[in-house]
């Protein structure tokens, strides 16, 4: 939860690098938290078999969730291709028909440069998970 917490403190930081560990403990969080919130409205409506409307009050929750998460899981994927040496705009490759979203899925499973590179330190370096471990005891 401290991966999803550094995410989400750094709102609209697209400069520099974030590790695998970063981009997909957040990934792993949003996609429970959206299923949480799925979930709830499903079970809100009477399961899949009723007629009923979903809940308003799950669905604006939902909506505002979304909305409030764009910009950090934007930020954390630009920093996440800056770790491999690839610029943000390697994002747009995402909307190309049916390859683009597999090519950036590759692109944010493959392991950074290990050393510096135009965006910054690396990322695994020595002391860098002092910031992660602090998230939370402030």
């Amino acid at each position: 939860m401290d991966w999803y917490l550094k995410v989400l403190k750094q709102y609209a930081d697209f400069s520099g690098r974030a590790r695998r560990k970063e981009f997909w403990m957040f990934m792993l969080f949003h996609f429970i938290i959206v299923l949480l919130i799925v979930f709830l409205m499903i079970f809100s409506t009477g399961y899949l078999d009723s007629n009923e409307e979903p809940n308003f009050v799950v669905l604006i929750v939902l909506l505002i969730y979304f909305l409030g998460t764009i910009v950090p899981t934007l930020a954390v994927t630009v920093r996440r291709l800056h770790d491999i040496g690839k610029s943000g705009t390697w994002y747009f490759i995402s909307f190309i028909p049916y390859i683009g979203s597999f090519w950036l899925l590759i692109l944010n499973c493959m392991d950074g440069e290990s050393k510096s590179n135009k965006w910054g330190q690396n990322p695994k370096g020595l002391g860098n998970d002092i910031v992660i471990d602090q998230i939370g005891k402030e």
